[in-house]
């Protein structure tokens, strides 16, 4: 094996690699996240101890995953994890990475919760798991159901849903399939983080989501509000009274989607935007 690097040289040749495929600041910032996970040790503590070699072990493994990185590969999958409302999440390629706008649908939600009332929730499209797991964790009063239409994925929610000691129902259905679910009971809130990119936007999209996170959960034909259109129909039959449905969005498609509930009978309908001043989220109370 080649002269192991020392932290700080592992540092250096890790973040230069990424800039091929990463701005400067992001290819730091994923450089010290991978460091971090390697080592066990924070950023402050590898700077001190900039000078302490690699473990053989350490080294080997990374100069693997330098490799999977620089081909644009995310660090979640390569780390198996990613932390989500301050749980820590197990990914693959078979579910998208939880990501920072999705926790602020997930606190929307919970701050619209009478925390003292019992309640049942349907996720549509749940993937890792991570909105209605914590949704069960930090609301015990929720009765959760979550549903998917990816085998694989819903393995990794499962395995989530155990670790963390959440309670949640998980069932494999396609949910543009009107007659699967038709079959699924009432709920006081559904919430989702459904498919709604074109597949025509593919090619504007960073090579480490358009190339390695799952088609299935990104994807949609060309119709951007296909499962809006399906969520709002279903709740009109499938939500109690008073019910209330938190969507993410593509800020592109945000003004079609509020006029599409608006235009199924959802008497108030909300837009929010998400910490970068995107239209990313809506209400719409039935």
């Amino acid at each position: 094996m080649q002269n192991r690097f020392s932290y700080g040289e592992a540092y250096q040749a890790l973040a230069k690699a990424l800039h091929t495929v990463y701005e400067t600041s992001e290819a730091q910032a994923i450089a010290h996240l991978y460091l971090e996970h390697l080592t066990g040790k924070g950023k402050l503590l590898r700077l001190t101890e900039k000078g302490t070699p690699l473990t053989d072990l350490e080294q080997s493994k990374y100069l693997a995953a330098t490799k999977r990185l620089v081909q644009g590969e995310p660090l979640q999958y390569i780390t198996g994890e990613q932390w989500f409302c301050g749980r820590r999440f197990f990914v693959d390629p078979a579910v998208l990475i939880p990501r920072p706008e999705t926790e602020e649908l997930v606190q929307w939600v919970m701050a619209a919760v009478d925390k003292a009332k019992p309640a049942s929730v349907l996720d549509i499209g749940t993937g890792s798991g991570c909105i209605a797991i914590t949704l069960s964790l930090e609301l015990g009063s929720l009765q959760l159901t979550a549903i998917d239409l990816s085998e694989m994925a819903l393995a990794v929610a499962q395995k989530n849903a155990a670790e963390l000691g959440a309670k949640v129902q998980f069932l494999q259905i396609d949910f543009l399939d009107g007659h699967q679910r038709e079959a699924l009971g009432k709920f006081d809130i559904i919430v989702s983080n459904p498919p709604y990119i074109p597949f025509s936007e593919k090619e504007t999209l960073h090579k480490n989501v358009a190339d390695y996170e799952p088609s299935l959960a990104l994807f949609v034909a060309e119709d951007a509000l296909v499962f809006y259109e399906a969520i709002a129909k279903f709740g009109l039959n499938h939500l109690h009274e008073g019910g209330r449905i938190f969507c993410e969005l593509h800020q592109d498609y945000a003004q079609q989607t509020v006029t599409l509930f608006r235009s199924m009978g959802y008497h108030k309908v909300t837009l929010r935007q998400d910490m970068h001043g995107n239209e990313r989220m809506l209400r719409a109370d039935l």
